[in-house]
């Protein structure tokens, strides 16, 4: 590499870390294995956990790779962090339901709610990984969880590489997207809408191999292909369900600018799939999902506000499931937040679920049609700790306002008080 190549790429590293710090009331998927290997404090690339900032999302595109870390290396095929960057992260959370769910004890504690193990870092010079490994009180065991390796590497204006992740959108750098989406934690225990999108039901239950680019801080495309793989099962078989026949396409475009003190992302994804609801032969069903989703950020000073918008429409042939019905549905999410420096964060948040008539749901109306409006509150008196004040209205759920369920429950006793502590470390 020459030495002018090497004085660029040196001042344009440079010039992220500088944006990272004026930028740093905006948020990232951090854990402290990445402040540990920037040198840098986890406002860097966060606000509140886990929403990206500008040099969040560089950190991400250029595969994690970026380091002020000792590091061992060799003249020309090794470069390692001295430290192997793992990190653990402790959610405990308590739920109160507007009225108590049949059966069940209400004002209920999981502790934890979530204890994860991360490896999240520098693998090499062009390599890295967000890999999480998850245990939760419900399922008491651990499962695999959120994780996106990438491969990634810069020709001139542009940033290019390859993705092996186990969740639709986890690999996307916005948190307008699915699996990156507000609110950024929830109860386990709480009942919420049975209806999901397509890209929703695949998320630990796929593996996707893709391509990604950036240019010119711009433009980002991203293809990814995805095939099933369900925990529990060594290969999809009989007894499987919801198995994707051949391969699923998942597609990302996005355009960013930043102007003054805001930055705007508008975008669209999608992704089609052919399923087998009950083994690996037979009818299918067809799924598309078509999105189109955006992202405002404004700093005042220590203060910002994030706004985020996505609308994903899905289209269905249930061939297998319910023959002859294509029904239609759709999923709409908006939030915003004001963020307080780094201390504190106040947000607000829509949910909205409507389609048409179909058993695919599994509800008692046959209708998806949920309405949720969600108020959160959160305190961060060190950058690696949040406890958070959660609470969730619902208008519609399960397809009606009352007695969605045919045992006269309405969609208010599923009102639900969430309070959370996240603790990283």
């Amino acid at each position: 590499m020459s030495r002018a190549l090497d004085a660029r790429i040196s001042r344009w590293i440079a010039g992220l870390v500088l944006v990272g710090s004026a930028l740093a009331w905006q948020p990232a998927h951090a854990v402290p294995s990445y402040a540990r290997q920037m040198g840098m404090a986890c406002s860097g690339c966060h606000t509140t956990i886990p929403e990206l900032n500008a040099f969040g999302r560089q950190f991400k595109l250029t595969g994690y790779t970026m380091t002020t870390a000792d590091q061992v290396k060799s003249e020309k095929d090794l470069s390692i962090n001295r430290l192997v960057p793992f990190s653990l992260m402790l959610e405990t959370g308590f739920t109160h339901v507007q009225k108590t769910v049949p059966d069940t004890q209400n004002n209920d504690v999981q502790f934890p709610q979530q204890l994860s193990l991360f490896y999240s870092g520098r693998i090499s010079d062009k390599l890295g990984a967000f890999s999480q490994l998850t245990y939760d009180q419900p399922s008491d065991k651990f499962n695999w969880d959120n994780t996106d390796i990438r491969y990634a590497t810069m020709s001139g204006s542009a940033i290019y590489g390859a993705t092996l992740n186990n969740a639709p959108t986890v690999e996307d750098l916005w948190n307008s997207t699915n699996v990156w989406g507000f609110p950024f934690a929830g109860s386990a225990t709480a009942p919420t809408p049975t209806a999901s999108s397509l890209i929703d039901r695949l998320a630990q239950d796929s593996i996707g191999l893709g391509a990604f680019g950036m240019w010119q801080g711009s433009y980002y495309a991203d293809v990814t292909l995805y095939r099933s793989t369900h925990l529990g099962q060594d290969q999809p078989n009989a007894d499987s369900t919801s198995t994707i026949s051949g391969v699923a396409p998942y597609w990302r475009l996005a355009w960013q600018r930043s102007f003054g003190g805001n930055t705007v992302m508008i975008g669209t994804y999608g992704m089609q799939a052919s399923e087998f609801p009950q083994g690996v032969s037979g009818p299918k069903d067809q799924f598309t999902d078509v999105a189109v989703d955006a992202q405002y950020e404004r700093s005042f000073g220590m203060n910002a506000i994030t706004a985020h918008a996505a609308y994903l429409r899905e289209s269905m042939k249930l061939e297998a499931t319910d023959p002859g019905n294509r029904p239609k549905a759709s999923f709409m999410r908006l939030d915003a937040t004001y963020h307080l420096d780094t201390q504190a964060a106040f947000s607000a948040g829509y949910q909205g679920i409507a389609g048409d008539a179909t058993p695919f749901w599994g509800t008692a109306s046959g209708k998806p049609n949920s309405t949720a409006f969600i108020v959160e509150a959160s305190h961060l008196p060190w950058q690696n700790t949040k406890f958070s004040v959660q609470y969730a209205i619902y208008t519609k759920f399960d397809g009606t306002k009352s007695d969605y369920d045919g045992a006269g429950r309405s969609a208010s006793d599923n009102n639900t008080l969430y309070v959370l502590a996240w603790l990283l470390l």
